[in-house]
C-alpha cells in the first residue's frame, strides 16, 4: 500500500496523515482528502487561523473523505462578541499587553471530526464543531454546531436534513465500530458494509456483537 497515494493511477487524492507536518492536526488511518486543483498534498493550507498560542487540534477520525476546497477554521479566527470591540488587539505589536491574552477568550476547544465521515466540496467547518460517526456534510454547506452521527447536513447555517438509517441500525453502528477492527477483519466484512441491504446488514451486525 502506497503511504501517500490510495491509488496508484490517481495522484489527486491522498491520505491525510502521510501529509500533514502540524502536531496539532490528527488524522485517523484511511481517510483522505481530494484535490485536482492545488493538489492533495496541500491540505493543511486548507486549516486555517491554526495558530500555535490556541492550543486547539483538528482530530479527524479514521476512512474519512474530504472534498476539495473544504475549509477548517479553528479559534484562532474568533473575534470577542462579548467586549465592546471585537478587534484583536492583542496580536498587534503596538497593542500588546494592553488586552486580555487572545487564548484566554473565544477558544472553543478542538474541532473533531468523527470516523466514516464524508464532507462534501466547499465545506467550511467553524472552530469547536463536532461530527459524529458516519455523518455527511453536504457541499458548500458551513457548520457551525455539532453534527450526529450518521446525520445528513446542509445548507448554510447547516442543519440536518434527514439521518442514513433508523434509530435502531444507527445504535448497532455505533456499537459496532466497524473502523476500529484490524484492518484484516475490515476486509472481511467490506462486502456488508458496501451494500444497501439493511434488513440483512443489521442481522449481520447483531451476529457480529454477540
Amino acid at each position: 500500500m502506497d503511504p501517500v497515494y490510495p491509488n496508484s493511477k490517481f495522484k489527486t487524492f491522498c491520505y491525510i496523515n502521510s501529509v500533514v507536518t502540524n502536531p496539532n492536526i490528527i488524522a485517523g488511518e484511511y481517510s483522505y482528502y481530494e484535490d485536482t486543483d492545488e493538489g492533495p498534498e496541500s491540505f493543511e493550507k486548507h486549516v486555517t487561523h491554526h495558530y500555535d498560542f490556541m492550543g486547539d487540534k483538528l482530530i479527524i477520525g479514521k476512512f474519512c473523505a474530504i472534498a476539495r476546497g473544504v475549509e477548517f477554521v479553528m479559534n484562532g479566527a474568533n473575534h470577542m462578541l462579548d467586549c465592546i470591540s471585537t478587534y484583536p488587539f492583542e496580536i498587534i505589536d503596538e497593542f500588546k499587553g494592553l488586552a486580555q491574552p487572545f487564548s484566554n477568550r473565544g477558544n472553543r476547544g478542538d474541532t473533531v471530526i468523527g470516523n466514516d465521515v464524508w464532507i462534501g466540496q466547499n465545506a467550511t467547518i467553524l472552530p469547536g464543531v463536532h461530527i459524529g460517526d458516519g455523518a455527511i456534510v453536504g457541499a458548500n454547506s458551513v457548520v457551525a454546531k455539532d453534527v450526529p452521527p450518521y446525520a445528513v447536513v446542509v445548507g448554510n447555517p447547516a442543519v440536518i436534513k434527514k439521518y442514513r438509517f433508523d434509530k435502531e441500525t444507527i445504535d448497532l453502528l455505533l456499537q459496532l465500530k466497524w473502523w476500529d477492527k484490524p484492518i484484516e477483519e475490515i476486509k472481511k466484512i467490506i462486502p456488508l458494509i458496501s451494500s444497501g441491504d439493511l434488513s440483512n446488514l443489521k442481522d449481520e451486525i447483531e451476529k457480529m456483537l454477540k
